[in-house]
């Protein structure tokens, strides 16, 4: 009856642990995915300011432009999510790598030392360019080429702020594959 007491102790504990490796995950991810969308913003900003240099857009689109840092947003999402960012790489336009260790412990268990222990976990977003100006489109006059996103042509007109892309528009944000499930 011991032995089954013990065991039960045993796989408790083994939960406790995954569920606060868990919640690393989860801050990680919620911490790449916000400095990314950041940076987003930060493009699509620089592309807004752009619109009527239509020779500069494949350099935003591409990440090829001055950027500010986006880190600050990781930190922001994981304190929310219980955590803090050990890590943070925002160096390159397109990608933002994040280290987020949870502030709650593992907790009382029957497992001597790992009470104190608290979960590491990474996360990678990525950005995603979703434009490109059509082939063979060139401005005629004052006019701006069309653009298509994704599966959505857009006439431009300055003129009218509200009929031009959003960044979810111009930008797709996303979770990068770990390299453990690339196998």
């Amino acid at each position: 009856m011991a032995g089954l007491l013990f065991l039960a102790l045993a796989y408790l504990a083994v939960g406790q642990a995954a569920v606060n490796r868990s919640g690393a995950q989860t801050a990680a991810d919620a911490a790449a995915l916000a400095a990314a969308q950041n940076r987003r913003d930060d493009l699509a900003g620089q592309w807004l300011l752009s619109l009527k240099d239509p020779a500069k857009w494949q350099q935003i689109f591409d990440g090829r432009v001055s950027f500010g840092p986006s880190c600050w947003r990781a930190d922001q999402l994981a304190g929310q999510n219980d955590g803090h960012v050990e890590a943070c790489d925002d160096s390159l336009a397109l990608k933002i790598t994040v280290s987020v260790r949870t502030d709650k412990r593992v907790g009382d268990s029957v497992v001597p030392g790992v009470q104190d222990r608290r979960s590491v976990e990474p996360a990678t977003a990525v950005i995603e360019p979703l434009c490109k100006k059509l082939p063979g489109e060139d401005a005629a006059g004052d006019a701006l080429p069309r653009l298509t996103c994704k599966d959505k042509v857009w006439d431009l007109k300055p003129d009218d702020p509200s009929g031009l892309p959003k960044p979810y528009d111009l930008f797709d944000v996303h979770l990068a594959d770990s390299p453990a499930n690339d196998q």
